[in-house]
């Protein structure tokens, strides 16, 4: 698996390899010990979001904002659904193969920046698709129960 994480702003990919030749040993809740290259380090978790995957952290002292998007979270992103709030969103297209587990939306229905859309089961992962942005529900071209396709168009928006 490949990741994207952003430290103060600045973007590095990591891949599970890279990852795991670090060795990390938990010290206590949220304080850990890391070896990376050789170098000792000294990390502790301060906060946390589990729902925008973002953290600071403290490492030797200093502190970090840093956010990682997984493969899925980049793909959401390149298909468009991840425009930032307040801007009119787009049609909500499938970002993966999938079944649609349940519709959460009505045709007319406003929707705005995070608002539950569908949820769609992918690889045996139940993946909740959220508003990116703000818009109007035109037409819902999937049920509950069908099965779609990479890039199908699932929610029409006006």
């Amino acid at each position: 698996m490949n990741y994207l994480i952003q430290v103060d702003g600045e973007e590095f990919k990591l891949d599970q390899t890279k990852l795991e030749a670090n060795d990390i040993l938990k010290l206590e809740d949220k304080k850990f010990h890391v070896l990376h290259e050789n170098k000792n380090f000294e990390a502790r978790i301060i906060a946390f979001s589990d729902s925008d995957k973002t953290a600071t952290i403290e490492v030797d002292g200093e502190k970090f904002q840093i956010k990682i998007e997984d493969e899925y979270d980049q793909l959401v992103k390149k298909m468009g659904l991840s425009i930032g709030g307040g801007k009119k969103l787009k049609n909500i297209k499938a970002p993966m193969p999938g079944l649609v587990l349940e519709v959460m939306v009505k045709s007319g229905q406003a929707i705005t920046t995070g608002d539950q859309l569908l949820i769609l089961e992918a690889m045996k992962m139940e993946n909740v698709l959220k508003a990116a942005g703000d818009g109007v529900v035109k037409s819902i071209e999937i049920k509950k129960g069908n099965t779609v396709e990479k890039g199908q168009i699932l929610i029409e928006m006006e």
